[in-house]
């Protein structure tokens, strides 16, 4: 978060919140155990910041449409509250077997900046890296070698290094104290923060939840929680991603009732928009493997760990324009661009523009709703995402696009 000294000779964590009638975001700065509003010795408790937040939250979670978009700081905060780790990063991996690599490094830097980030990370790695192959791949036609096999041996390494470094995070939150031991318990936080989107009126809109995660830490407060959780897998033994977007829904029969279905409680639609480790590309068909939760490894599960679907997102949108991701994305603007819908964007950190894109359209829609919860402003991109959206319209106020920045006093 960022930094600034305040003239009390501190230097306290600033805070951005913007609700009801707020016309522009204000700015808090800590001290203590209380926030003081940028420029004034006018101080705020969590307690008002509370009496602020839950009544237009509660109002917002039971409009006619319901999304919720999960980054990787729901992981991040799931991991810490269970085991005081973040769990697994994305920060760059080594390639050391390409002789080419210093060439590469350039491609993956420039690749970064254009997707909006100051520093690369494994994503930018792994797609660049990919497109390099491709052409690799086009000049060893006649016969000579230009590195593929070892560019393919350090993508193999990079890819199974981030899987089983995915695993060892859900190991951690999977180890801790077990569910309804603790008030502190990491499950309980969790399991409460997804009631509080799916506990929706059944006859309303069902809740469509969107991730960029490739974990299962969402899938497994579900379970715990009782949440059905309906995606385009069909299947039991191994679930194969269908194409065809039905608006399939469960009803039930009330007894000493005929004909009058009501529908079943509890239930969300569920869409990994960046894949999931346990993905995979299968006989021409997208399969789900029963990988347990908090595994010790992919391998006994899964041979190739190419066919493995955690593709990174893309500067230039090319894997939008792929399967399965076509259908999700599909999916995503589907939910999100028609009236009187509610998107919260929950440790999303902007950093895809072909999210972003859907967002910024869904917001031409006068009565859409943007909430943003976020830990921090990495690379001021949720600030510069606000900018760009308030130069497009200028009448844009809080009912449209709100920026809530207030983990620490939740």
């Amino acid at each position: 978060m960022e930094q600034n000294h305040n003239n009390r000779g501190v230097t306290p964590w600033k805070i951005t919140l913007k609700v009801f009638e707020d016309k522009e975001p204000r700015h808090f700065v800590q001290d203590g155990t209380k926030l003081f509003l940028e420029g004034s010795d006018e101080g705020f408790c969590n307690t008002q910041f509370r009496h602020d937040i839950e009544p237009w939250l509660t109002a917002l979670f039971q409009n006619e449409h319901l999304n919720l978009l999960a980054g990787s700081g729901l992981t991040c905060a799931t991991s810490f509250l269970a085991s005081k780790q973040i769990g697994a990063n994305m920060d760059e991996a080594e390639f050391s077997t390409y002789y080419g690599k210093d060439t590469l490094s350039k491609a993956v830097e420039t690749s970064a900046k254009s997707a909006g980030r100051e520093k690369a990370n494994i994503e930018d790695q792994i797609r660049t890296a990919n497109k390099l192959l491709e052409g690799l791949e086009i000049l060893e036609h006649d016969g000579k070698d230009y590195g593929c096999k070892a560019l393919k041996a350090d993508l193999s390494n990079i890819l199974s290094s981030l899987i089983n470094s995915v695993l060892a995070t859900e190991t951690l939150i999977d180890s801790a104290s077990t569910p309804l031991k603790s008030p502190e318990d990491a499950a309980r936080y969790l399991m409460s923060f997804l009631l509080s989107f799916a506990s929706r009126t059944a006859s309303r809109d069902r809740l469509h939840i969107f991730t960029t995660n490739y974990d299962r830490v969402i899938e497994w407060a579900a379970d715990m929680a009782g949440i059905r959780l309906m995606d385009r897998f069909v299947g039991t033994l191994s679930p194969i991603f269908r194409s065809s977007r039905l608006e399939l829904d469960m009803h039930y029969n009330p007894p000493g009732i005929r004909g009058e279905p009501r529908y079943l409680e509890g239930l969300a639609r569920y869409s990994k928009l960046h894949g999931s480790l346990d993905w995979h590309y299968q006989n021409r068909h997208v399969r789900k493997v029963a990988i347990p939760f908090g595994a010790q490894s992919f391998e006994p599960y899964i041979s190739d760990v190419a066919g493995c679907l955690i593709f990174p997102n893309s500067a230039k949108d090319r894997e939008t324009s792929e399967f399965p991701y076509v259908e999700l994305f599909r999916d995503f603007a589907a939910a999100t661009c028609r009236p009187n819908t509610v998107l919260v964007c929950y440790g999303y950190g902007f950093g895809d523009e072909h999210i972003n894109r859907v967002i910024e359209d869904m917001l031409t829609i006068p009565s859409t709703h943007l909430v943003i919860i976020s830990m921090d402003n990495a690379g001021s991109r949720i600030s510069n995402f606000y900018e760009r959206v308030g130069r497009l319209d200028s009448n844009i106020t809080y009912d449209r696009c709100s920026i809530c920045r207030y983990c620490k006093f939740s």
